[in-house]
């Protein structure tokens, strides 16, 4: 059968789709002994047929009658349906009949119910209208007789009752009752305005004594009065209890100028205890009297002190303006701490603005030994946010006056900022350059603890004083004067640098002795440059943190307006200038030697010594300078690492073309070269730790530098002593060896072999078409090979020098 007519899974073989009859017949008789039982397997096979054939019989006579069985159970189904909707309908009918006789049997019932609801409602209603006729009379009674002490608890229950029969003031009667609470209301208002103007007339003197009990128990009924009543009491009574102030303290007395400020805080003071004494208990505590009254003296004050300024701007000095300003701010604290700032209609101040009082703005941790030594490290930046003092919601409420007038405390900080800058450079040119001292290292220069200390002071000041366009003023002069410092004390300080007007000869070279020769910078010129290197550097960091700081503390909307990377740039071209000068510095030391080495007679050279003077004049110009870098550079690794790095770029392509002007050398000659070389090689490798006492492994990025650029020295000389017969495997060795795919370079070691022009001439036609197919997109004429295969045939004497140099090491 195909398996869409398969039902049940069967392992018998005829029930397979891909039965063979053949396979299955080879199957039963494998062989021709097994035909001996064909009569038995024909009987079994027609067994089952037997069987099969009964099978399909039973089951045909089996459905004969389906059809008319699942006809019948249908008809029946149909007729259960049918009953089943008649009991349903039977049943539906029973419940209306039902719930109409409910209705008739509880309808007297919900009648009785909406009786005792509405009889209820109106008892309430009554109780109600009788406590509120009640109490409007004994109201108007007790505003008469002035019984404020009643009248409070009573004008607020009957407030509450009137509310009730906001539904029903459409009734006359209501309507009535209720104009007359509110005429009570507004009499209650204008008597108790009027208790209070005669116990504290606005001129004259203040009362006291008898009205406070009366006063006190008015400021009750206040509370449930129109607020309008309580604003208006208490408007009143700060302004007649301030009015002694503006006479005192008018624009034309002595004691209203910025420099008797504190007179004016002092009065305050007098004035809020003298408050708690005769009038603490008068006025509820929730109406923060106190703290209103401070407040609106602050308010005044900061009025008065504006118009003041304005007239007389001209006299303002940067010393009084300071000591207003600081007295002002500690009256602010003050406020701060005695009240919560709870009756600021508006906010005053911005959050920001608390500067905490103990934190060192942008140089968080101080070195102990030294209190002018600024120490700044990235870990410490964030010490100081986690005990930050809590946000004063009082400061600015009158210190922003001044923000006006801090154009003269910017102007007096240019100023002194300028001097600052004319006194370090004075200082420079007396004490000149400091000492060089190998224990101490490269120290930063002294005055540049200084300016950033004045920094630190300018800033935790100017931010006391103003977290907006003042402080962007006070940027733009840190700005300015970083740069001036950068230039004026770091880069105008740097030692010149001299052309030499003479060089070493060979016959000089040669009767050369240890120390002979100098560098050009002396000892303290070095140290000179390692000192302004390692303070342009600690400039950097340090004006990194200021900018982070001035961000902190300047207005969130001003911050994107504070931008110190021209300045750090700035210091980073001094550090490079620097670095510059030290390397160009033992770079030209060398040169002598190396201008030496190129004009030897290397032809002329006969045997294989030790290595050559000029290698020896280039290793003391570098053990003469590089410890003293070093040394003065240890707290500036990183430097000292990028001078070993430049030194090794400009002095080995240097020394490569010297060593294309050593032209023509002899075999030995280029022995002694190539022994001249792996010694340049091998201190150059140990440049970065050479003559110190801890040996610390040069950086991989210096290592593979000098590697690179040895190891091709040292293949142009291997290719120079390989003979030039036959030429075919002189111009496949020279590719193999230094794969410079360059006719200028191979030009040149040609003319270093010493070969006639005939001979380069067709040297040159066989390297031209020996030269491998440069790669898509790549140039091989500048590429370099870091290590150099050795080739399949080297002569003997290359071998021979490879031993002599193994010897040596």
């Amino acid at each position: 059968f195909p398996p869409s007519l398969q039902v049940f899974p069967s392992q018998d073989p005829l029930d397979r789709a891909d039965f063979n009859a053949v396979e299955y017949i080879n199957a039963l008789f494998p062989t021709e002994q097994s035909l001996a039982n064909i009569d038995e397997v024909v009987n079994k096979i027609r067994l089952k047929i037997r069987k099969l054939d009964d099978n399909i019989r039973t089951v045909v006579r089996g459905q004969t009658n389906v059809g008319q069985d699942g006809r019948q159970a249908l008809e029946e189904a149909q007729k259960a349906i049918q009953q089943l909707f008649g009991k349903i309908k039977d049943i539906k009918d029973k419940a209306e009949k039902s719930e109409q006789m409910v209705k008739e049997i509880t309808r007297d019932i919900k009648q009785l119910d909406h009786a005792k609801r509405h009889l209820t409602t109106s008892i309430t209603t009554l109780n109600h209208l009788h406590m509120l006729a009640g109490g409007v009379d004994s109201l108007e009674a007790m505003t008469r007789r002035r019984q404020y002490g009643e009248v409070a608890n009573l004008l607020q229950g009957v407030v509450n009752v009137l509310e009730h029969f906001n539904k029903y003031m459409g009734i006359p009667q209501i309507r009535q009752l209720s104009e007359r609470v509110k005429a009570a209301q507004n009499e209650l208002g204008q008597q108790i305005l009027a208790d209070f103007e005669e116990a504290f007339p606005s001129q004259g003197t203040k009362r006291t004594g008898g009205p406070s009990n009366v006063l006190r128990d008015a400021c009750l009924v206040a509370n449930v009065l129109d607020p309008r009543i309580k604003q208006e009491i208490i408007k009143k009574f700060i302004k007649q209890h301030l009015s002694e102030y503006l006479v005192l303290f008018q624009e034309n007395q002595d004691v209203a100028w910025l420099d008797k400020i504190d007179r004016r805080y002092a009065w305050i003071k007098r004035q809020l205890v003298d408050y708690e004494e005769k009038y603490g208990r008068m006025f509820p505590a929730e109406w923060c009297m106190t703290e209103r009254i401070a407040v609106e003296f602050c308010h005044v004050t900061r009025a008065e002190l504006s118009k003041i300024m304005r007239t007389r701007a001209k006299e303002i000095e940067v010393k009084l303006l300071l000591f207003a300003i600081q007295r002002t701010t500690n009256f602010e604290g003050l406020l701060a701490k005695r009240f919560s700032g709870c009756t600021l209609a508006d906010g005053t101040v911005k959050k920001p603005e608390v500067p905490p009082p103990s934190t060192n703005p942008f140089l968080e941790d101080e070195s102990g030994a030294e209190a002018d030594e600024i120490v700044m490290e990235k870990s410490d930046t964030d010490k100081p946010k986690k005990p930050k003092v809590p946000d004063n919601p009082f400061h600015g409420i009158v210190s922003k006056c001044f923000e006006p007038h801090l154009y003269v405390y910017i102007e007096s900080q240019d100023k002194n900022l300028g001097e600052l800058i004319d006194r370090f450079v004075a200082d420079f040119k007396a004490q000149g350059p400091p000492k060089p001292n190998v224990d101490e290292g490269g120290a930063v220069l002294p005055s540049c603890a200084d300016l950033f200390v004045y920094y630190k002071k300018c800033m935790v000041q100017c931010s006391q004083l103003s977290t907006g366009e003042p402080m962007i003023a006070l940027t733009t002069i840190f700005q300015k004067y970083l740069r001036e410092y950068a230039w004026k004390i770091l880069s105008g300080n740097l030692p010149k640098t001299t052309s030499s007007s003479g060089g070493l000869t060979i016959t000089s070279l040669l009767k050369e002795k240890e120390g002979s020769e100098v560098a050009k910078f002396t000892l303290e010129e070095l140290c000179l440059i390692c000192s302004i290197l390692s303070t342009a550097e600690y400039c950097l960091a340090t004006t990194q943190q200021l900018e982070e700081k001035l961000k902190e503390k300047v207005d969130a909307s001003l911050m994107e307006r504070i931008n110190l990377t021209g300045e750090m740039d700035t210091f980073s071209i001094v550090i490079s200038n620097s670095i510059q000068l030290l390397v160009q510095d033992l770079d030209a030391a060398c040169d002598p030697a190396l201008t030496a080495m190129s004009k030897m007679q290397w032809q002329n050279v006969e045997h294989v010594g030790d290595q050559s003077p000029y290698v020896t004049s280039v290793i003391l110009h570098i053990k003469q300078n590089v410890p003293i870098i070093r040394d003065n550079l240890a707290s500036t690794r990183k430097y000292f690492t990028q001078f070993c790095i430049k030194f090794a770029n400009s002095f080995i392509p240097k020394f490569i073309n010297h060593l294309f002007k050593c032209k023509p050398i002899s075999m030995v000659g280029a022995e002694q070269l190539l022994l001249d070389t792996h010694s340049l090689k091998m201190v150059l490798l140990d440049l970065p730790s050479i003559g110190s006492q801890v040996v610390r492994k040069a950086p991989a990025s210096y290592t593979k530098i000098v590697v690179k650029g040895m190891t091709r020295a040292e293949m142009i000389l291997k290719v120079v002593m390989a003979p030039h017969e036959p030429s075919v495997v002189f111009v496949d060795n020279y590719i193999k060896l230094l794969a410079d795919c360059s006719t200028d370079t191979f030009q040149k070691i040609l003319d270093m072999k010493g070969l006639k022009r005939s001979e380069q001439s067709s040297m040159l036609d066989l390297f031209r078409l020996r030269l491998p197919t440069p790669p898509p997109g790549g140039d091989s004429s500048g590429s370099l090979s870091l290590s150099a295969p050795t080739p399949e045939q080297e002569s003997s004497r290359i071998r021979k020098l490879e031993k002599l140099i193994k010897k040596r090491l």
